[in-house]
């Protein structure tokens, strides 16, 4: 993400820093994740909640949400779903594939033609590499006529997820 720093509207300051740096690994697994870390601030929880928000707000942090272990879960056939399916109808689509319980996440993309002509794509989590297949037919037959072509790519290891680091 480009962003100005020199815009108003996108600076942090100590404290917003100092918050980034608190939640950059993750809320602690407790009750009451974020009084704890307004705690551990010495803030209040309210402001805490709203400088998040502004900072997601303004792009300064995308996202909050869970980033499951999908391996430690027992899901060990995790494949990358990649459709063909036509532009129009693409939000209507995502959001009924994004809905399945299986499907952990499920965005476009841009084609890149002539190589890559898919433009939905969704991660399916399944135990075996027969049952994620399953899963890809349930999806096919769900888009149907809309389904013009695609493919699936399993993952063949775990990779780190993590977003930028502020160091303290």
């Amino acid at each position: 993400m480009n962003m100005q720093m020199t815009d108003p509207e996108h600076r942090i300051d100590s404290l917003d820093r100092r918050i980034i740096i608190a939640t950059q690994d993750g809320l602690p697994l407790v009750s009451r994740p974020y009084a704890l870390i307004a705690e551990q601030l010495d803030i209040p929880v309210a402001e805490l909640k709203q400088r998040l928000q502004r900072m997601q707000e303004t792009g300064v942090i995308r996202r909050i949400g869970v980033v499951p272990n999908h391996y430690a879960l027992g899901y060990r056939a995790n494949g990358m779903t990649v459709w063909d399916v036509p532009d129009e109808r693409i939000d209507e689509l995502g959001e009924q594939i994004g809905a399945l319980d299986f499907v952990s996440h499920c965005y476009h993309r841009p084609r890149k033609l002539p190589d890559w002509p898919y433009n939905l794509f969704a991660m399916v989590h399944a135990h075996t590499r027969d049952e994620a297949l399953a899963h890809v037919e349930q999806i096919a037959k769900l888009l149907g006529a809309h389904n013009r072509a695609h493919d699936v790519l399993f993952s063949t290891r775990i990779l780190k997820k993590t977003g930028m680091r502020l160091n303290p």
